[in-house]
């Protein structure tokens, strides 16, 4: 486990595209049998991703939780970007297949994670924050998530939203997840951009073909920076930051947020007159 600290504003403008990549992107996600996890001190997210092959993974404890296990102060969130798998939440054997979603509740100790198939394995993208409560483990699927299609083909940002955890879906403490898909021929995420300063945001790109890249806009709307992307990478997006991106190709990313504020709809939109 990483650990990542949070930086000033001010101090980012002096950032070159080495420190920016070192601070906000986290390059590796799935390695075989292996959790990947960043501990992120905006808001104490975990961002990480585990994909078994040789069979099944369970969640470790690890020292930077000072925990008996890893649940035992937190909750997590987990989509699968790929083959069909399974995750077994104390006992309890739940399918997943890609693009579900999981939500395990504070509490839950023992979770294992398991491919069908091992030439077609499970990428389990997770995200966890901590809880003061415990929330039911449930799960949903994208055609449950309220799919709404969003922007127009004029504008290059052709998507569907699919809203997973959040106040009028799976209930949590502070975690809100879902995950966005651009429609073929459309390259834009969020824009107009937008902040919120009362929550962090994390973004996981997946379905980028291969050779083929997004550029993640990031920083003050005044001092804006890009990073270069590829699929099954992840972004660390600061509360004062905006997050926006355009793929040289359609793409899919999982948006995750935590903080002060509960509601989806909590954004300061940035006009693009205003950006530099």
């Amino acid at each position: 486990m990483q650990t990542r600290y949070t930086t000033n504003p001010s101090d980012f403008k002096q950032y070159d595209t080495d420190r920016i990549r070192r601070e906000f992107l986290i390059e590796s996600l799935f390695t075989p049998n292996t959790f990947e996890f960043v501990y992120s001190h905006y808001d104490r997210m975990i961002v990480g991703g585990v994909m078994p092959v040789d069979g099944p993974q369970t969640l470790p404890a690890y020292d930077e939780l000072k925990a008996d296990f890893f649940l035992q102060r937190r909750e997590l969130g987990i989509i699968n970007l790929a083959g069909d798998g399974t995750v077994t939440v104390d006992g309890q054997v739940i399918d997943l297949s890609k693009k579900e979603c999981l939500y395990v509740g504070m509490g839950s100790r023992e979770v294992t994670f398991r491919s069908n198939q091992a030439d077609k394995p499970a990428k389990f993208a997770l995200i966890s924050t901590p809880a003061h409560r415990t929330c039911p483990t449930a799960k949903l699927t994208s055609a449950e998530a309220s799919p709404v299609d969003l922007g127009a083909q004029e504008t290059a940002n052709q998507r569907t939203i699919y809203k997973y955890i959040h106040a009028d879906g799976l209930q949590s403490c502070q975690l809100v997840m879902g995950l966005t898909t651009l429609k073929s021929g459309n390259i834009w995420n969020t824009m107009p951009p937008h902040v919120h300063d009362r929550r962090m945001e994390a973004y996981i790109y997946f379905d980028v073909p291969e050779n083929q890249r997004v550029f993640h806009f990031m920083g003050h709307p005044q001092e804006t920076r890009h990073l270069l992307v590829a699929t099954d990478q992840a972004i660390l997006s600061p509360p004062w930051s905006i997050h926006a991106g355009a793929g040289t190709a359609s793409y899919s990313f999982i948006w995750a947020m935590a903080g002060e504020n509960y509601s989806f709809t909590d954004m300061d939109f940035v006009q693009l007159s205003d950006i530099r």
